[in-house]
């Protein structure tokens, strides 16, 4: 099976989650600047996950360029990922209406934990699907970034409950880690040439 599919699905899918979020949001009240004072918390969770968003929708592509082929255990493992990511708008709406209320800033969390340990075992289904010697599974190497993206949501989250703001540091943090896309899959297919992803 090929993979193009997968990643057009995959693009669309995230496309739109994109726009629901940015739909959530709603006009002030008033006509002038200080109007935007009460929605300025919900515009800055809105930002925080379309970057999230952002990441994994570049993640995804550069985790695809090494990917030769695909099969069905790849497909629901992909699927998985795309309803966690799904649920990204809703959770992003409630923390900011809350502003920052301990439990959708704690569930916030969980939807992004939830969502990296969907593009962990989507990686580990995709490395089984190829050869042993393949560039993927070179590529993906031990995913130290990957792994304390883990941890760090890990912690946020019960955070959410003593220190609601310093929770959302945490998910900053995570996001800033992630800023710069993680680049060994590109150079390693640029290393190997054309064939690289064989």
């Amino acid at each position: 099976m090929t993979k193009g599919r997968l990643e057009a699905f995959s693009d669309g899918v995230i496309a739109i989650i994109i726009t629901i979020m940015v739909l959530e949001l709603r006009t002030p009240a008033g006509h002038d600047l200080e109007s935007l004072r009460p929605v300025a918390i919900t515009f800055a969770f809105y930002a925080l996950s379309f970057v999230f968003l952002g990441i994994y929708w570049s993640n995804h592509h550069h985790l695809f360029q090494a990917v030769r082929h695909v099969n069905g255990a790849v497909l629901w493992a992909n699927l998985a990922l795309l309803f966690f990511l799904s649920l990204v708008p809703y959770f992003t709406a409630w923390m900011g209406e809350s502003h920052m209320a301990a439990w959708p800033t704690a569930l916030y969390g969980v939807v992004f934990l939830l969502s990296a340990m969907a593009y962990t075992v989507l990686s580990l289904v995709l490395i089984a699907a190829h050869p042993e010697h393949s560039t993927l599974k070179q590529a993906i190497g031990s995913d130290l970034k990957g792994k304390a993206s883990l941890v760090m949501y890990a912690a946020a989250i019960p955070l959410a409950f003593v220190m609601p703001v310093a929770s959302c540091g945490l998910y900053a943090a995570v996001a800033i880690l992630w800023l710069i896309p993680d680049r060994r899959i590109e150079r390693m297919l640029a290393s190997k040439g054309p064939h690289a992803a064989e």
